[in-house]
C-alpha cells in the first residue's frame, strides 16, 4: 500500500551481513566475521545504507531474542550486543527478531511449518497459524552427550563428511517433526544446498526469504510475533 512504510531488513550472519529495501533494489553486503560487535555492525549498515531512503529497521539476530531485546552475544561475532540501543544509533524504530526466526517468516505458507536453518551453526524456528515463534533448540542434548548443533553444524560436516551429516539432518528432522506435529518443514540456511535429497514433508528455503521475512515483521498485519 503506498501509505506502507519502507523496511530496510538486515540479516546478521557469521560471515557477512546483509540488507535490503522492501522499496525494491538489490541485496548488498559486507564481511562480518569475529571481529564485528554492535557498534561496528551499525557502522557497516550506515555505509552500507548510503543512499538508501527507509522509514523503520528489521534486524535477523543470530541469537536468542524475547520482546525486542537481545538477550546474549552471538557465538560467532563478537561481544558487546546486549543492551545495545539501534533505534538510537539508526534514529528509527527497530523490531529485532532471531534470524532463523526471520527466514522462518519469509519461508512461511499457512499452517504448522517448522523451520530448520542449516548453517554455521542449527537455527530452528515455529510458526503457527501465523503466529511466530522462535527456538533455542540448538544447544539441546542429542546424542552421546552433545546437542543438535554438534552434529548439524558446518563444524560436524567437515568432521564427520557428507553422509554421515547429512544422516544425521534425516533423524533429526524426523525426531522434531514427531515432537512438533508440523504440516511441513522448511529446511533454509547456507547448508541445505548441500543434502543430496530432503528428509519427507519438507522443501528447501531460501536466504533471500530471511529478506521477506524482515518486512513482514512491518507489514503483514496478520503475523503475531
Amino acid at each position: 500500500m503506498a501509505n506502507d512504510p519502507v523496511v530496510l531488513a538486515i540479516d546478521i550472519g557469521g560471515s557477512h551481513v546483509k540488507i535490503q529495501s522492501s522499496a525494491g533494489g538489490d541485496e548488498r553486503k559486507a564481511v562480518s566475521g569475529p571481529t564485528m560487535n554492535a557498534a561496528a555492525l551499525a557502522d557497516s549498515v550506515e555505509k552500507l545504507a548510503e543512499g538508501m531512503q527507509f522509514d523503520v529497521v528489521a534486524m535477523g539476530y543470530p541469537g536468542p531474542v524475547v520482546h525486542n531485546k537481545i538477550l546474549s552475544d552471538p557465538h560467532n561475532l563478537a561481544p558487546g550486543w546486549v543492551g545495545f540501543d539501534f533505534g538510537k544509533r539508526f534514529g528509527k524504530p527497530v523490531r529485532i527478531v532471531n534470524d532463523a526466526l526471520m527466514q522462518a517468516i519469509g519461508s512461511y505458507q499457512g499452517g504448522r511449518m517448522l523451520f530448520l536453518g542449516l548453517g554455521t551453526g542449527l537455527g530452528a524456528a515455529m510458526i503457527v497459524e501465523n503466529v511466530a515463534q522462535p527456538m533455542e533448540l540448538a544447544h539441546l542434548p542429542y546424542r552421546n552427550g552433545r546437542t543438535f548443533e554438534d552434529y548439524l553444524g558446518e563444524a560436524s560436516l567437515e568432521k564427520r563428511g557428507h553422509d554421515k551429516w547429512q544422516k544425521h539432518v534425516f533423524a533429526v528432522v524426523e525426531r522434531l517433526t514427531t515432537a512438533m506435529e508440523p504440516d511441513y518443514v522448511v529446511i533454509g540456511g547456507g547448508n541445505v544446498a548441500k543434502l543430496d535429497s530432503l528428509p519427507p514433508n519438507s522443501r528447501r528455503g531460501d536466504n533471500a526469504n530471511a529478506f521477506k521475512g524482515g518486512f513482514a515483521l512491518w507489514l503483514d498485519k496478520t503475523l503475531i510475533v
